[in-house]
């Protein structure tokens, strides 16, 4: 049986008559990069303050690392590693006397305090500005200095909430590699993202929407499920083309990507040849080619947030 690093049974939040998060149900394993995917306001960071025990929930129960939550908080926060949206170490500290002070926060003794921060600053590539102010980094290596910081304890579990929102493509694809250095260590990574790409890169994920848990499961297999669902449309006017195809019986959203047009069917509408046939029959004359598509994260996001493919 699956080890759990976290798990969670009717979670609800509420703030006044706003339900920020409803009825989640979350079976987290260990020893693997799980994913949040959802819009601003879907209640991933709700969820993951829940989860840290910084938010008392309304309704439900949180299990992490086998500790009660919120009861258990205290002893928690020892075992996890926390990075937030917004950078939020010391701007007036140098990169190694914010590490030295979080060590001795966590409790870290001076000599063991010592060898990791020299190990972290190396990890991290931080050798050569461990004496910068932080304010003076750039984004990307602010970053790498969160990441160390939040893992100067070697925490059992990393949750990280939309790290990545503020660096370029490469810091992005660099810092998942340092992801997945931190599994084969044996950590557990909770991440909520917006990006397509790294949700791509989790092992699994749960799609969230208005604090509802829509669908989950690892990235291939919720694009496998939409397989003849979406079809790839070339040919002139493909403006025009668009509003006629909304209107087509069974289309459930049709967006432009360069120079084609990208049509999912909804979950009982037709696929495969069935739906070619059916926008061949509703838009005659027009000189188009119609093939299915392989279906991509987005047509999954699309398809939990936009319709009706939710659990």
């Amino acid at each position: 049986m699956t080890e759990l690093a976290i798990q969670t049974h009717g979670l609800c939040k509420r703030f006044g008559d706003l339900i920020a998060v409803n009825e989640l149900n979350l079976e987290i394993p260990k020893g693997e990069i799980y994913g949040f995917l959802g819009p601003n306001g879907s209640g991933k960071t709700t969820a993951i303050r829940m989860l840290c025990g910084l938010l008392t929930p309304s309704d439900g129960e949180i299990s992490v690392l086998g500790l009660q939550i919120p009861r258990d908080a205290e002893q928690l926060r020892l075992r996890i590693g926390y990075m937030t949206q917004k950078f939020s170490l010391y701007d007036d500290l140098s990169v190694s006397e914010n590490m030295r002070f979080m060590a001795t926060i966590y409790g870290l003794g001076s000599a063991a305090s010592r060898d990791r921060v020299e190990e972290l600053l190396n990890r991290y590539a931080l050798q050569g500005m461990r004496d910068r102010l932080a304010h003076d980094m750039s984004g990307g290596q602010r970053q790498r200095l969160a990441l160390a910081v939040a893992t100067l304890h070697q925490p059992d579990l990393l949750i990280l909430d939309e790290p990545t929102s503020a660096v370029d493509p490469e810091n992005r694809r660099d810092f998942w590699e340092k992801l997945f250095d931190l599994i084969d260590e044996g950590t557990t990574v909770l991440v909520s993202t917006h990006y397509m790409d790294e949700a791509e890169r989790c092992h699994q994920l749960a799609v969230l929407e208005n604090g509802y848990l829509r669908q989950s499961g690892p990235p291939q297999q919720l694009m496998d499920e939409l397989k003849g669902r979406v079809l790839e449309v070339n040919g002139p006017d493909l403006r025009t083309v668009k509003n006629l195809v909304l209107e087509v019986p069974g289309v459930q959203s049709a967006a432009q990507q360069g120079l084609h047009l990208r049509v999912l069917f909804t979950k009982n509408g037709p696929s495969g040849d069935a739906a070619i046939s059916r926008l061949n029959e509703a838009l005659p004359n027009r000189n188009l080619s119609i093939i299915q598509g392989k279906p991509s994260l987005e047509d999954v996001f699309v398809a939990c947030t936009n319709g009706e493919d939710h659990l």
